[in-house]
């Protein structure tokens, strides 16, 4: 007698049925999945280039180039994000692979794109109007991208099952990016964004303001968690 194996712990609901999406709509999953890949790869390397440039221009290198780009979060998530996505549509096998296409793995990449978009539309976008390709390129890392992440998320993602030890560790991107680049900015002066520019506002303003932020990724991750929890199987099980 043949026996189908059983589905790993995280593709199955409260209910025990197994939804993972793999097997409803899987062309239309690594279609989405690709498509964010590719505009994400698209937007990394072209931020990359500029922000060479950029310095190369003011007398640096390349390498002083990408010091840069790495100091800013909205480029390690993009990052982050093009890793994932590419494993997703690939369909790959590799350890990498594994990590990258455990539901609460995609959640919180998700979670992520999300905080940034919303963060740099809120408090950013008023401080610069890019025109032409470098219009095209900051819509991509924060707008185009984490829009189609919350829609893959939202219809491909199955739910997981939730877990104190999974909420701590989606913590610690934000707050390990935090402490780096707050170390970063006491050694060389430079701090990507205004609202944590300790020479400018001194630490206890910034210390309030990285406070405040945490406080509004703690509710966006609650949001997800929540649907996840309440929403999303009425969704997924249809």
């Amino acid at each position: 007698m043949n026996h189908e194996p059983l589905p790993p712990p995280e593709s199955l609901d409260a209910f025990g049925h197994n939804i993972f999406p793999a097997q409803r709509t899987s062309h239309a999953a690594r279609a989405l999945a690709g498509l964010i890949a590719l505009i994400s790869w698209f937007a990394f390397v072209a931020q990359t280039d500029i922000t060479i440039n950029r310095l190369v221009a003011r007398g640096g290198g390349v390498l002083d180039g990408l010091d840069r780009l790495s100091m800013y979060l909205t480029n390690l998530t993009i990052l982050l994000a093009a890793l994932c996505f590419t494993t997703l549509a690939l369909s790959l096998k590799t350890p990498v692979s594994r990590f990258f296409r455990q539901p609460s793995v995609i959640s919180a990449v998700v979670v992520y794109l999300a905080f940034v978009g919303i963060a740099y539309n809120l408090l950013l976008r008023q401080l610069w109007t890019p025109t032409g390709f470098r219009a095209l390129v900051n819509e991509s890392l924060h707008t185009v991208v984490p829009l189609l992440a919350l829609v893959y998320w939202i219809f491909f993602v199955p739910v997981f099952r939730w877990s104190w030890r999974k909420s701590l560790l989606w913590l610690a991107y934000p707050l390990s990016y935090l402490c780096v680049t707050l170390w970063r900015g006491a050694a060389t002066g430079f701090y990507p964004y205004p609202f944590i520019n300790v020479g400018t506002l001194g630490y206890p303003r910034v210390i309030l303001n990285s406070g405040l932020l945490f406080a509004g990724f703690l509710v966006l991750m609650a949001l997800f968690t929540l649907v996840n929890h309440s929403g999303k199987p009425a969704l997924l099980r249809r």
